[in-house]
């Protein structure tokens, strides 16, 4: 009975260690398992804020070319507005500005698509303004997409008037 007397406390100690490094090690890994958690969260609300400022910006110049091509359907020629060629660049490097900060290929092609029809209606070739509707909805529907992957819009009626 002596030697349980001394190795006892000697296991019970040993016991002890072995229960406070594993519990330890289990912290850090709860810790280090936040933090990646942490660090995701805030890489992606970059992302989205990143890619906010290119689609406001991609959609305030849109907005300006459909003007340009509303006066233009409405009678007046490409040639009447110096400034279409400006806005034209402008809308572009908008959309290779989306093109830089977008995660999904689907952002890409329709800010693209969306930018070629307005171009196209800008420039005259296009006689019905209102074929932007489709294109301009799938670019908004892959914005959103992208900035909020995982997650639907709520269904209804598009937030444009047709």
């Amino acid at each position: 009975m002596g030697t349980w007397g001394t190795l006892g406390p000697a296991l019970l100690s040993l016991a002890g260690v072995a229960l406070g490094a594993g519990g330890s090690l289990f912290g850090q890994y709860l810790v280090s398992r936040t933090s990646v958690r942490q660090l995701e969260a805030q890489e992606s609300a970059a992302h989205r804020a990143q890619l906010k400022d290119a689609v406001l910006k991609f959609v305030s110049i849109a907005l300006q070319v459909e003007k340009a091509a509303l006066t233009r359907s409405n009678g007046g020629s490409p040639a009447d507005d110096p400034a279409l060629g400006e806005l034209l660049d402008g809308l572009w490097l908008a959309q290779a500005e989306i093109d830089l900060a977008a995660r999904s290929e689907p952002l890409r092609g329709a800010a693209y698509r969306y930018a070629f029809r307005l171009a196209e209606a800008a420039r005259g070739e296009i006689a019905d303004v209102s074929v932007l509707r489709g294109p301009q909805v799938q670019f908004m529907d892959a914005a959103y997409g992208d900035m909020w992957s995982g997650q639907r819009r709520a269904e209804g009626e598009p937030a444009t008037p047709q």
